[in-house]
């Protein structure tokens, strides 16, 4: 009986080792946009949904001009202490993982790459694009190239030739970061990396090493929910300054035209999110302290009468700051001049139209309550000699002549209202204009 068990249990393990494990998952991601903490939100959970989900394998697609050092750290991290092994594949072909990009593509389990593509310069600069000051810049340098030594060395990449990329702002073609030991493959599409990838061994970050398992994996993308693509608009520069001039004339129109409440509340919001927009990229302060001053003279156009002199400042600081606001270290973290340009006259046009509506209305004379009884035509109901009575509007009055006495029922027309009491003077019938 028990040499009966013991055959059954041998054939059994036989049977289990001779099976082929069942094929895995690969999760496809693609981060290609600037790196800033909406990307960085989105890299986070899908590799934490991909470990939850079993995936033997995620593929991070890569086309990035760089972006925040901060948000790069973080997504660093989550690459190199992930517990499924990823990929970092810069494609199609043209794409780049220029600047913070390189630093991801470092981290990577496996760096590939698409035949066309490039990497590098990767040179740290201020916030705001300029140079950094002597010491400082000296000690950002250090501490990036320290860093990308840091991801490349466990990985067996070439550290000291990454480095460079930090300090001497080197880039490579794909071909180029391949030869010198930088990543571990050029190919040309996914199916092809993930046929390349099938059956080798990964050594993670942490030593460990895991064989990839891959024939015949199902792929599945994994795309960014509403709310990451919607906080990765927020996070584009131009977004961000129509948000901030949008909000600007909601505001202005609702000070110039009180009580239409809507373009207020839409004002308000959008101002809001331009503030969340601007707390997520590089702001230069003199910029937007320019779009704070150019909001300030546009309150006080409706407040001050300056013949639009107030307005014209506004615009010229509006126009300044915009310039100013995202002096970012890339073309694709700044304000394009091609939608400040439009936007600055769009919004010239519509306060010039808003102002001069308000300039009509100060000048039209009033047409109701007490002040829009002068020039109105009434009727004198006693004698006016010295005083008397008058009927304005269906109104009695006491009223006094400009002009002599003044016969019962002749027309008169209102000229200064003092108390109650008018000052009136006769007008000829031809003459009334109104009647009462």
């Amino acid at each position: 009986m028990r040499t009966t068990l013991a055959a059954a249990c041998s054939l059994l393990a036989l049977l289990v080792v001779a099976t082929p494990a069942a094929a895995g998952m690969v999760v496809h991601m693609h981060l290609d946009d600037t790196i800033q903490p909406a990307s960085q939100r989105y890299v986070e959970r899908g590799l934490r949904e991909a470990a939850e989900r079993g995936a033997s394998l995620v593929v991070l697609q890569l086309d990035t001009p760089g972006g925040l050092m901060s948000s790069t750290r973080k997504i660093t991290t989550a690459v190199t202490s992930s517990k499924v092994p990823v990929v970092v594949y810069v494609a199609p072909a043209g794409a780049q993982a220029a600047s913070a990009g390189f630093f991801v593509l470092m981290a990577a389990d496996v760096a590939a790459m698409a035949p066309g593509s490039n990497t590098g310069a990767a040179h740290p600069v201020g916030g705001q694009g300029e140079n950094l000051p002597g010491d400082v810049r000296e000690k950002a340098t250090n501490d990036s190239a320290a860093m990308v030594r840091a991801l490349a060395k466990p990985r067996g990449r070439n550290p000291e030739l990454a480095a460079k990329a930090v300090t001497e702002s080197v880039s490579f073609t794909a071909e180029e970061a391949l030869k010198d030991g930088l990543i571990d493959m050029v190919v040309p599409d996914l199916a092809t990396l993930i046929d390349r990838l099938d059956g080798t061994e990964v050594e993670r970050f942490d030593g460990t090493k895991q064989t990839l398992n891959l024939a015949g994996a199902a792929v599945e993308e994994l795309p960014p929910t509403g709310a990451e693509r919607f906080l990765s608009v927020l996070a584009n520069p131009n977004v961000a300054y129509l948000l901030m001039a949008l909000g600007t004339l909601g505001i202005y129109f609702e000070l110039s035209h009180p009580g239409a409440v809507l373009p207020g509340v839409v004002g308000v919001i959008a101002i809001l999110l331009a503030l969340y927009s601007m707390s997520v990229l590089p702001v230069n302060l003199a910029g937007a302290a320019l779009l704070v001053v150019a909001l300030v003279l546009f309150i006080l156009e409706v407040k001050v009468t300056s013949y639009g002199l107030l307005t014209v400042g506004g615009l010229v600081s509006f126009v300044l700051g915009s310039l100013m606001l995202f002096n970012a270290p890339i073309p694709d973290m700044r304000v394009s001049l091609g939608v400040i340009v439009p936007t600055a006259l769009v919004m010239a046009l519509v306060m010039v139209f808003l102002l001069s509506r308000v300039l009509a209305v100060h000048r039209r004379r009033p047409v109701t309550g007490r002040e829009g009884l002068v020039g109105e035509v009434g009727e004198a109901r006693t004698e006016i000699d010295g005083k008397g009575r008058v009927l304005v509007h269906g109104e009695y009055w006491d009223a006094v002549s400009r002009g002599g006495r003044i016969e019962a029922g002749t027309p008169v027309r209102v000229l200064v209202i003092d108390g109650r009491t008018l000052e009136v003077e006769a007008v000829s019938s031809d003459m009334t204009g109104r009647s009462t």
